[in-house]
């Protein structure tokens, strides 16, 4: 029998803006019930679709930096001219009762978890083309026209940083990135260093353990 580490799995999700990954990180959490998402906090503006402790934790840009002189984050990073960061509250409690934990969070704060947490899966969401990238982030209405250029411009030297990560998906159809990432979680915990110990004592394994002696037994062996 294998018995596997109890500690969960962190898994860092990164997407240069419309990818998808918001998307995809929802259907995930609708499929396997087990995974738990880490809410990031934010100074960014809130949003008509946006909401407080489900979406970000908003803080003013003030509130923020206080929050980073008292230690209260994991990693933060500056994006589009917004402080964007992961609360350490709540994260490694979750990891230590097994759960797998999901960070949906930006390049430059992916890099500084990889520095601390290198065991941890760190997987990049493309989106298709250049080309639908652009029509994602028009089609959203939120953002004006020199808003939208900069996070394209963005997008495009975030999709040079995709070697930095373990797994790359591409965001064509939605229910099949979302399998893809499903299912590379699934493979991830089953690595051989993940595995606590390896021990016999089932029934079976038993019997099966008394058969082998028993061949052994009744045929000569060869040892030259």
């Amino acid at each position: 029998m294998i018995k596997t580490k109890k500690q969960g799995l962190l898994v860092v999700i990164s997407a240069p803006s419309g990818a998808g990954k918001g998307t995809i990180i929802n259907r995930m959490l609708e499929k396997n019930k087990d995974l738990w998402l880490s809410i990031s906090a934010t100074s960014r503006p809130m949003r008509t679709n946006d909401e407080e402790g489900k979406t970000y934790y908003f803080y003013t840009k003030e509130e923020f930096e206080n929050k980073i002189k008292e230690d209260y984050f994991l990693e933060y990073a500056i994006y589009a001219n917004n402080y964007y960061g992961t609360p350490k509250k709540y994260i490694q409690e979750h990891l230590n009762n097994g759960q797998d934990v999901i960070l949906e969070i930006e390049i430059q704060g992916a890099m500084q978890v990889k520095k601390l947490i290198p065991e941890a899966l760190f997987v990049f969401i493309m989106p298709p083309s250049l080309k639908e990238l652009k029509q994602r982030l028009v089609g959203r209405g939120t953002d004006s026209k020199e808003k939208i250029l900069e996070r394209f411009k963005i997008a495009y030297r975030e999709m040079n940083e995709v070697t930095k990560y373990n797994y790359v998906v591409i965001n064509d159809e939605i229910e099949e990135a979302t399998e893809k990432v499903l299912s590379i979680i699934k493979a991830e915990k089953c690595r051989v260093d993940r595995i606590e110990e390896v021990f016999l004592n089932t029934e079976e394994e038993y019997m099966h353990e008394m058969l082998v002696d028993k061949e052994l037994d009744n045929e000569p062996l060869n040892i030259n």
